[in-house]
């Protein structure tokens, strides 16, 4: 699995991880926090949500045409100088008011512009790793782990996220709540006041995550140096390894990737109602009071060590030395040793939060990651190769799936029009749970393989710029999220959910009957 690959890799996805680490706890409390201490109502938070994911995954467009005259190195370093920038900006303490507004959306402009700098262009680099035919064959593979190292950084966050949050709340003698008012009633100003206080904080998180991540680059550039070059560069140095497409292969193969990026958006307009309409779900729905076997979701070092455990499980089966694989095998029984002893030691009942339940999502990445590989590398010996196209389009049956499953849960609640501000606390975390595992296998088949097809695709010219275009895709998807939201009072449940599982569906359609000339496009 890790084998074969180049050192720059493991460089750029560890300072992949450090970043995302300090963007996913910022992102998982970020509408709680608008509400908390702006007291805005679910579509007012939602709406904002919307266009700071908009912008965010828009920018890497800019900073795509920027790398691609500049250098993809200079952007990713001058990206994360503005986003640490931003944010500062986030974490000052402001009052509630026109100020502490402005401050929050500047914050929010620099973190979008850094991002963009950053985010694309570091991809860039590490799809240029595999230009040398040397490894060339592996970056399908590549682009999985680097994923999967972006959601390690994810999966810890949520977790983050709530420890700052009950530390900061129980100096003030609080506990978190779902309803301000009927728990706390008169102290409910002084409540919002330290809950918000405490989410503020969590943007500090991500000011540490950056510095962290910027010492890894620093300190391993010399391991993918040689792949911070563009098409301009690579010519001039070497004329005979410059890679020249005529001016029909070139526009087939941008044409090839604008119908892709089209279909992905209405995925990623899906997917990521985990900060919005699902983390509302969590909160109006679900039962946060937790017991039983149930609570092992909830420890995020149990499902770390259980996702440790899957790697070695996979290096005890693979290995060709006795000696190795005894090694693996007493790792993964002494990690699930260690899942099972913290479990036993967890509060009976624990008490989750609605942002919790954005931690399975990256867990269920890192610890699918090796049976994905291992599914497609085996089809790929039987001859049965699955194109990057082909994943995406069975991505988007499965998303609709996922909806599928909250749907069901839906049936026998309260619509939000009908609940007003009260809250319906009955269900089951299993169904959130059962539904983010089922949207991470469409993610699995979707996200890692799309960004290698960019990658492998993109003319040598426009590598930044169509790389840009896959985020800017996401941009779009992730500004129309907002549509469930805006619905979120106004219509019964299962007709929201039942738009998502539409949209996905129709996409997987489309995608199927594109593939052959997709295929012709990029030959």
């Amino acid at each position: 699995m890790f084998k074969n690959q180049p050192k720059g890799l493991f460089a750029l996805a560890l300072a992949n991880t450090g970043e995302r680490f300090g963007y996913y706890t910022m992102l998982a409390i970020f509408t709680l926090f608008m509400q908390a201490k702006f007291g805005w109502d679910e579509e007012a938070a939602a709406r904002v949500y919307a266009i700071f994911l908009a912008v965010v995954y828009f920018s890497p467009l800019l900073g795509g045409f920027v790398a691609d005259k500049i250098g993809y190195g200079k952007c990713v370093v001058i990206g994360m100088f503005t986003m640490f920038l931003g944010y500062l900006g986030l974490a000052i303490p402001t009052a509630p008011d026109i100020t502490g507004m402005v401050i929050m959306f500047a914050g929010l402009g620099l973190v979008s512009l850094g991002t963009g700098l950053f985010k694309g262009n570091l991809q860039v680099l590490v799809g240029n790793l595999y230009d040398d035919p040397k490894y060339a064959d592996r970056r399908d593979a590549a682009f999985s782990l680097f994923y999967m190292a972006i959601n390690i950084g994810a999966m810890f966050a949520p977790s983050m996220a709530k420890w700052i949050t009950n530390t900061h709340l129980s100096k003030f003698g609080f506990e978190y709540a779902a309803d301000a008012v009927a728990t706390y009633g008169d102290q409910a100003p002084q409540y919002l006041e330290a809950l918000y206080s405490a989410y503020g904080l969590c943007f500090g998180v991500a000011c540490g995550s950056l510095v962290l991540s910027a010492i890894i680059y620093f300190a391993c550039r010399n391991w993918f140096k040689h792949a911070d070059v563009t098409a301009k560069q690579v010519k001039a140095a070497d004329a005979a390894q410059a890679v020249e497409l005529t001016p029909k292969q070139t526009k087939d193969r941008i044409v090839a990737l604008l119908l892709v990026f089209g279909v992905v958006i209405f995925f990623w307009m899906a997917f990521h109602q985990n900060g919005a309409a699902l983390t509302f779900f969590a909160k109006k729905y679900t039962n946060l009071t937790v017991s039983g076997p149930m609570r092992f979701g909830f420890n995020i070092f149990s499902l770390a060590l259980i996702a440790a455990s899957v790697y070695t499980g996979f290096a005890t089966v693979q290995a060709k030395e006795m000696k190795s694989r005894l090694i693996s095998g007493l790792l993964t029984l002494g990690l699930w040793g260690g899942a099972i002893a913290l479990y036993l030691h967890m509060a009976d009942p624990t008490y989750a939060q609605p942002s919790d339940f954005q931690q399975f999502n990256p867990f269920f990445v890192v610890s699918l990651t090796p049976f994905s590989m291992a599914f497609f590398a085996a089809l790929e010996k039987r001859g049965k190769v699955v194109s990057a196209p082909a994943r995406i389009a069975w991505g988007m049956f499965v998303a609709a799936l996922g909806f599928g499953i909250i749907t069901l849960a839906s049936t026998s609640l309260i619509s939000p029009m009908d609940l007003g501000e009260r809250t319906q606390n009955i269900l089951s975390p299993g169904w959130l749970i059962s539904t983010y595992f089922t949207l991470t296998i469409a993610e699995l088949l979707l996200s890692p393989m799309g960004i290698s097809f960019v990658s492998k695709v993109a003319p040598p010219k426009f590598k930044g710029l169509m790389m840009g275009g896959w985020f800017a895709a996401t941009a779009i998807g992730n500004y129309l999220s907002i549509i469930p939201s805006k619905l979120w009072n106004r219509i019964p449940l299962m007709y929201n959910w039942a738009i998502l599982i539409g949209l996905c569906l129709v996409s997987a359609i489309i995608m199927f009957a594109l593939l052959k000339k997709l295929r012709k496009m990029t030959e």
